[in-house]
């Protein structure tokens, strides 16, 4: 009897241990989970935090400069002109105000050939005065920076090319472009074209290229005459002549 009561005692006993064990086992497990959840989000937080202040544009002193009124916000680009520098040249650095010989090569941005001055005849380069408006807005701007020799690749807008309206049928309407250039020379006037080799013309006769031309009297003073300048009206009648009798002038006598 004093055997079973034992038993049941010990029983008793561990039961009621597990009991305060169990929930004190769960809180602090639960405890660990939520400050492990807590934690994770507060890093979270913190790297969305971090990349917003990575994306977010450096505020710009020149976009509010003094005495014009402030304004909040961050200037947006509405189009620009990029390029990339495939050669650069070792010649002097291109300079404005100048004419630029340059050698090209144009496409759509589909991979279409429009143009290139190997296509003209001879391949020749085309040569045009930098700035002055007379090729598209890109090529007024793309050449900044470049050396002579050097060459690069130029992604020009529709807005500094053709325009809305484009060149159809070969540019088309809103069309962006991407060039190749060279810029093979620049100087300060435009330079000579050289033709193609041709026979020499023949001389003119009576001229040597020694000597000036005798062709033109007027250039060598007039010599000094004796008799009175020819005149180019009609000459008036001799008097009639008289013969020794006084008679009338013998019917021979020329009458001009």
């Amino acid at each position: 009897m004093k055997l079973r009561s034992s038993f049941a005692l010990a029983a008793l006993i561990t039961a009621t241990a597990a009991a305060q064990t169990t929930p004190g086992t769960t809180q602090k497990r639960t405890t660990r989970h939520t400050s492990s959840s807590t934690a994770s989000k507060s890093g979270a937080s913190k790297a969305t935090a971090a990349k917003l202040a990575a994306a977010a544009p450096e505020v710009n002193p020149a976009d509010n400069p003094p005495n014009v009124p402030k304004v909040e916000g961050t200037p947006k680009p509405l189009y620009a002109l990029r390029y990339i520098d495939t050669q650069v040249g070792t010649g002097e650095l291109s300079k404005q105000r100048q004419y630029y010989t340059v050698r090209y090569t144009g496409w759509l941005t589909d991979g279409t050939k429009f143009d290139s001055s190997d296509d003209h005849p001879g391949a020749a380069p085309i040569v045009f005065p930098y700035g002055a408006r007379r090729v598209i807005p890109g090529w007024d701007t793309g050449f900044e920076g470049m050396h002579v020799g050097g060459k690069r690749r130029l992604y020009v807008p529709y807005q500094l090319a053709y325009g809305e309206s484009g060149r159809p049928p070969v540019i088309p309407a809103k069309a962006d472009l991407i060039f190749d250039v060279e810029l093979v020379a620049q100087s300060d006037s435009p330079p000579q074209e050289n033709p193609a080799p041709t026979a020499p013309p023949a001389p003119r006769p009576g001229a040597t290229p020694t000597q000036p031309s005798t062709a033109n009297p007027a250039q060598s003073p007039p010599e000094p005459k004796s008799t009175p300048e020819p005149s180019t009206s009609k000459p008036p009648s001799p008097p009639p002549a008289t013969s020794p009798s006084g008679g009338n002038p013998p019917q021979n006598t020329p009458n001009p």
